[in-house]
């Protein structure tokens, strides 16, 4: 495989978690490097940390695949700065619409991970609903983050969001989104702020290191029940993602502009009734929109 050829797939793996629906894991997962992937974190270790002391740069890349790592990164950070700033401008001005393509792809993912369930007993089936429920009580909560968020609360979003980026079904921006830290690191990298962005970064790189190991030996032992987890935990997530939201709890944000931290999913013509557009045909248009794409991703990947 060419470092072109792996910087596209890391595009693909950025694309994705930018927004709240494919996960980058699922984007290495079905396009042939989720393995490779796996086996170049396992090797961020205190060998590699040992020969970087002793001064043996060469040894410490080749150790770690430094080739395959520095072309995936520069693919998603290539993406995740190309689409930032759109993403934000759709959020503030047709949230709605976004809301219903994000749908879309999360439902659609959450039929790929169920596809890795190679059988089903009581411990998948209490897994599957274990995640859902999980999922629906998160989604009905209040965010769980402040308003104006600080370091700390940056530093473990990225800590947390990072698992997504090494397991199948999990957006890492879509963890942002049950956090309620989307919009504020999507604002960072939109405006480059460099004392967010960093911490962020400290974030998922400790997390990396944390949980590469874990969801190895997880996948590895108890596949079937970790997928039927995330299973249950994107079904439970598409109530966070429905376009359709009536808010029932508000607070004042710095700009003095009311923000909700509480909602609940409403039928669109409910939310009609709120005063605000519905906008029912574009949205089920961008819900099979969204669906479609991942659809043909898997069809077109998903066997390599």
């Amino acid at each position: 495989m060419t470092l072109w050829g792996i910087y596209l797939r890391g595009a693909l793996m950025g694309a994705a978690d930018i927004v709240p629906g494919v996960s980058g894991g699922t984007m290495a997962f079905i396009t042939g490097i989720y393995d490779r992937l796996l086996a170049a974190l396992r090797c961020l270790d205190l060998a590699a940390l040992r020969m970087l002391l002793r001064g043996q740069w060469r040894s410490a890349w080749q150790h770690v695949d430094g080739n395959f790592l520095a072309a995936l990164l520069a693919g998603i950070l290539t993406s995740v700065v190309t689409l930032a700033r759109g993403i934000s401008w759709l959020l503030a001005h047709y949230p709605v619409p976004l809301w219903a393509f994000f749908f879309g792809l999360i439902l659609a993912s959450a039929l790929v991970v169920l596809r890795q369930v190679a059988y089903w007993r009581p411990g998948q089936w209490l897994a599957l609903g274990s995640g859902a429920g999980l999922a629906a009580v998160v989604a009905l909560s209040p965010s769980l983050a402040p308003v104006e968020p600080g370091l700390l609360s940056v530093f473990l979003a990225g800590f947390i969001a990072i698992c997504a980026m090494i397991l199948p079904g999990i957006s890492g921006s879509f963890i942002l989104v049950l956090l309620g830290m989307y919009t504020p690191i999507l604002g960072a990298l939109r405006d480059l702020q460099p004392e967010v962005l960093l911490v962020f970064a400290l974030g998922a790189g400790s997390g990396l290191l944390c949980f590469s190991r874990l969801l190895h030996w997880l996948l590895r032992h108890y596949h079937a029940l970790t997928m039927a987890l995330l299973t249950g935990f994107l079904a439970g997530s598409l109530l966070v993602v429905w376009p359709w939201k009536r808010p029932l709890s508000w607070v004042m944000g710095s700009d003095g502009e009311p923000r909700p931290v509480q909602e609940v999913p409403v039928s669109p013509g409910a939310f009609a009734e709120l005063g605000a557009d519905p906008y029912l045909l574009p949205c089920l248009l961008l819900m099979v929109g969204g669906f479609l794409l991942v659809w043909w991703l898997e069809r077109r990947w998903g066997q390599s």
